[in-house]
Formats: C-alpha cells, sequence, structure tokens
C-alpha cells in the first residue's frame, strides 16, 4: 500500500484494483452492521439472487461459454457481427495494425458509451438500436467514416489529429440526434474525446510519435513475458494514459483522480480519507481490450484482479431482487447527482456485492473461478439479469434509481 500520506503514493493507490476492492468492501463492512445512512444489505436474499443470475446464464448461454463482458458484444447487436465484417475488408493488414485498429475503435467507443437516456435511439437501416447497443453500432459507423481519424488516407485510427477538434455538433451529428431523439450528455462525450486528443499528443511514450490510441498496444506488448501480460498491466496503462481526460472533479496533488468520490464511513487518518474509487468505464474498457491481446495469441493472466463494474444493471439487479434497500424513499423519485454519497454508497455495496455472488453463481454451474472468471459473470449472467429484472419490474426497462449523468462516468 506504501505511504499513504505520500500523495504520489496516495494516487497510485487510488489507481490499483486492490484500493478498489478495499474500500468498497469496506462500505460493505458497514452495511453488515447496518450502518450506512441510505442503504440497508440483506444478506438473506443472495442465495435467490445467485439463483436468478445463475438461471439467465442457463438462457443466454446453455452451454456456458460465455465471452467477456466487453465492447464486442454490443458491435453485435441483433446478431449482427459487425466487427467482424469489418475486420473482413482488412485481409491486407498485418496482425499488429489489426490490434491497433481495434484498440482505435474500443477506447473511442467506451469513451462515448456513458448512459444514454431514455429517449435516444441510432436507426441502422431502419432498425432502432436503444442505449449501449445504440452507442455502439453508432461509434462503430462513426469509426468507419473516420469521424475520429486525422489522416483522411486512414480513416480507421482514432488520433489526436481527429479528436482534438471534435465539436458537439459532430457527436450530434453522427448519433443522430434531434429535438424528437435526444442523448444525453452530448457536449460532455465530446469533451472527454476531445481530452483524449490532448493526452495522446501529451504522452508519446504511451502512444508513439503520431498519438494514436493504437499506439498503446505496442507499448503494452512489450511488458509481454513468455506470451502472458497481467491484466493488472492494461489497467495501470489505461489509467495513465487516460486519466487525464477525465472532468476535473478531484484532484490529488495536481492528479486528476477520476472515477474517484467521497463516503464519509470510509475513514483512515491520511490522503485517501473518505476517498473511494471505481474507474469504471477504465476497468470496462480494460476487459474489453483483454479481448484484443488474446486473440492476437497473448495470454492475459491475473483477470480476476480486477473487479466487477459499478453501474446501474448490476446495481439495479441487488434492488430489484431485495439484496439492497434503499433507507429513504425520496431517492427512488428524484434524480440523483452523481456525486451524492448515496449514489457513491449504492455503487461500492454493488462492486463488492459482485465479489460475493460469483462463487455462489459458480456452484449453481458447476464452474470454477479459472473457467469462469468475474469477466465472464458479468456478461452472462449479473449485467444481463439486471436488465431483465429492470424489464420486469418497469416499463421501458429503467433502472430502479435514476442518476444524474454528464457522459462521462456510466
Amino acid at each position: 500500500m506504501g505511504n499513504l500520506n505520500d500523495p504520489a503514493q496516495a494516487v497510485a493507490w487510488l489507481r490499483t484494483p486492490e484500493a478498489i476492492r478495499a474500500r468498497c468492501h469496506e462500505l460493505l463492512a458497514l452495511g453488515e452492521r447496518d450502518a450506512l445512512p441510505n442503504f440497508q444489505v440483506h444478506f438473506s436474499r443472495l442465495p435467490a439472487c445467485a439463483d436468478y443470475v445463475a438461471q439467465v446464464i442457463r438462457e443466454n448461454y446453455p452451454g456456458l461459454q460465455i465471452p467477456y463482458h466487453a465492447r464486442w458484444r454490443h458491435f453485435a447487436a441483433g446478431g449482427i457481427d459487425r466487427w467482424g465484417r469489418l475486420a473482413a475488408e482488412l485481409k491486407d493488414r498485418d496482425a499488429d495494425e489489426i490490434a491497433r485498429i481495434r484498440f482505435d475503435l474500443c477506447v473511442a467507443s467506451v469513451l462515448l458509451d456513458a448512459g444514454a437516456g431514455p429517449d435516444w435511439a441510432f436507426s441502422e437501416d431502419g432498425t432502432a438500436i436503444a442505449r449501449s447497443e445504440g452507442l455502439a453500432v453508432a461509434s462503430l459507423h462513426a469509426f468507419r467514416a473516420g469521424l475520429f481519424s486525422g489522416d483522411r488516407k486512414n480513416l480507421l485510427r482514432a488520433d489526436a489529429a481527429g479528436l482534438a477538434p471534435l465539436a458537439p455538433n459532430a457527436i450530434a451529428h453522427a448519433f443522430q440526434v434531434s429535438a424528437a431523439n435526444p442523448l444525453v450528455g452530448v457536449e460532455g462525450r465530446a469533451a472527454l474525446l476531445r481530452n483524449l486528443g490532448a493526452a495522446l499528443a501529451a504522452r508519446p511514450d504511451l502512444f508513439g510519435a503520431d498519438a494514436r490510441v493504437g499506439g498503446l498496444y505496442d507499448t503494452l506488448k512489450k511488458k509481454v513475458t513468455d506470451g502472458k501480460l497481467p491484466a493488472r498491466a492494461i489497467l495501470a496503462a489505461v489509467l495513465e494514459g487516460f486519466g487525464p481526460i477525465w472532468p476535473s472533479r478531484m484532484t490529488l496533488d495536481g492528479a486528476n483522480l477520476g472515477d474517484v468520490w467521497r463516503h464519509r464511513g470510509i475513514v483512515s487518518g491520511d490522503l485517501t480519507s473518505g476517498l473511494v474509487p471505481f474507474h469504471k468505464l477504465s476497468q470496462w474498457l480494460t476487459y474489453s481490450l483483454v479481448e484484443i491481446f488474446e486473440d492476437a495469441g497473448i495470454a492475459v493472466t491475473g483477470l480476476d484482479d480486477l473487479t466487477g463494474l459499478p453501474e446501474y444493471r448490476n446495481g439495479g439487479l441487488f434492488i430489484d431482487l431485495g439484496v439492497l434497500s434503499v433507507r429513504h424513499d425520496a431517492l427512488k423519485k428524484f434524480a440523483i447527482p452523481v456525486e451524492d454519497e448515496a449514489v457513491v454508497e449504492w455503487r461500492a455495496l454493488t462492486l463488492a456485492l459482485l465479489d460475493r455472488i460469483a462463487d455462489p453463481v459458480r456452484e449453481r454451474l458447476g464452474k470454477t473461478a479459472a473457467e469462469m472468471p468475474l469477466a465472464r459473470i458479468l456478461e452472462g449472467g449479473t449485467w444481463a439479469a439486471g436488465r431483465k429484472i429492470a424489464r420486469e419490474k418497469r416499463e421501458g426497462g429503467g433502472p430502479p434509481l435514476t442518476v444524474v449523468s454528464d457522459g462521462t462516468v456510466f
């Protein structure tokens, strides 16, 4: 852990999976003592929740061949292998260049993925695709059209020259936004991509001289030993390289902490006191990048060092199945700012409960942790189960609590 009264060491620790887990499980421990201000935890409901998740996994993947919870699933919305179609056009590119293109596409798409809102959809050949799948498909079409490339001869790129000047109206056009088709957080999404452009230009050591997202693939490939790359190395590079792009909500020693928030239940007596890190988008991005390395023949190790993802599908699952209950009905009646302590608490409990439910789900399916890492449980089960129960409980399938998003957190 190091000296957490040293600013540099404190920042470094807050960017580790160990810090994320430790702080979230601290809040779950308070929940076990019924000492949280916003939620109660009902562990007696966890077995029924595990039953439900296991059932959803069997429905979705009868053979239990579950892919990772990654952006690539969304590109295949409606059973259409859009990435496969694009990859088929790249037969003249070598394996490393295809991996760079996948990095370019994946990072830009994930950063555009924050909640779309209930009234937006992307129309593809007359078919409306909403929510995360719609955002993925829209971003893939934008990528194909060269929206993120500064090189008109090479459209399939995401580089500083293409990203730095991106204006909100360019995003709005690519995502078919109109008064009748409103997308939440257009300005926030555009700002995030402009910030990405600046981050690429600032770190040639990570992204190469041409300031391209795909340059990070080459940097990480140099860390491969005996054909293996630790998952935490990917996350560390993501947090280091993309850390500066996030809105400066909270800083420590001049470092932008990103997806880190405050909760009064965390008392540590050092510079990290009160702070709860999540790095949700960064971890989901890491899960998505893992597939690129594995498809390139590089084994990614220590996948379960990463954590579950604290977002409204996983969190909604625990509320809708009674594992969590809110203390105040007002939380269900009004939209809650993302920085509100109640949201921090909900997200932390969600992440810690994903750890708690993983083994019971594996037991029900007869799988080991090695056979079914958390990244597969998220995809086959908890995320899908959260969406399913939401549709059963509420018209439109929205989450049980509404969080105000600026397009940069979820």
